[in-house]
């Protein structure tokens, strides 16, 4: 039998109020019957001046007096090499900018504090499609690879020697492991960086970043090879906002639901 106990709305602080962010708080405050928003942190007051002030928090170090069930990043890699531990201690943890899990003794550390505390360290699904095809397997993939290919101008150059305006036909920019091209394209492989989490780990999994000023979408590309023969692929193309695709508020915001128990169940009709 259904149990139709209402629980209470699920709390939500979000740091960082630009583009996903903002979308994020939006869709919360969209849903009270189910969450509430815990806190909004900005780097700036006036980034979010659309927010009150009682739910304005400008010291990240006090996150824990706002009572926040999952505190979601959507700002910087920095914002959880500074800040994760303190808030995994006290709640659960979904960092959009996952690239900042590339440094092993961080991640290690997030780990440990999460097990001790009992809070959860959660990946957002993003631009990945197939993300439990990578996980449900009683044998992991033997090989993975994830493709992306962007125009020249969706594609963040600023820690590499590259001028967007130069590339004027499809030149592949790198093709490495996952986690070094983390380190040269940090805002630009989030969900790289999430694939080789979930499957062949940061040094084994593949990853190739395509800069085509052809391309009006962003392409997303996964393979996957098996042990056995096995083989699966997907391939998203959307639109692209910045260096994010258009898709990324709906699939952070699912990711969102099903972290607090709220979306149905996967393939659940009713």
């Amino acid at each position: 039998m259904r149990n139709d106990r209402r629980k209470p709305p699920h709390r939500v602080g979000v740091i960082g109020y630009g583009f996903i962010g903002r979308a994020i708080v939006e869709r919360l405050r969209s849903d009270p019957e189910n969450f509430e928003l815990a806190f909004v942190h900005a780097r700036r007051r006036e980034q979010a001046n659309d927010v009150l002030d009682a739910d304005f928090l400008a010291d990240i170090g006090s996150a824990q007096t706002r009572g926040a069930d999952l505190v979601v990043e959507t700002a910087h890699p920095s914002i959880t090499r500074l800040h994760g531990a303190d808030i995994i201690s006290h709640s659960d943890y979904m960092p959009l900018s996952t690239t900042a899990l590339t440094d092993e003794a961080l991640l290690a550390t997030l780990q440990e504090i999460a097990v001790a505390s009992h809070t959860q360290l959660l990946l957002a699904a993003g631009a990945l499609i197939g993300g439990e095809e990578l996980i449900k397997r009683s044998v992991p993939w033997e090989r993975v690879r994830v493709t992306f290919r962007k125009h020249p101008k969706n594609i963040d150059f600023s820690d590499v020697d590259l001028v967007p305006e130069n590339i004027l036909a499809p030149t592949t920019v790198f093709e490495g492991s996952v986690r070094q091209i983390a380190d040269r394209y940090p805002r630009n492989v989030n969900t790289m960086v999430t694939a080789a989490l979930l499957s062949t780990g940061l040094d084994a999994c593949e990853g190739i970043l395509v800069a085509d000023p052809a391309l009006e979408c962003a392409v997303a590309e996964v393979e996957a090879w098996g042990s056995d023969g096995s083989y699966f692929r997907t391939e998203k193309q959307q639109p692209a906002k910045g260096v994010s695709g258009t898709e990324m508020v709906d699939s952070v915001w699912h990711s969102i639901q099903q972290a607090c128990g709220v979306s149905a169940k996967a393939f659940q009709l009713v």
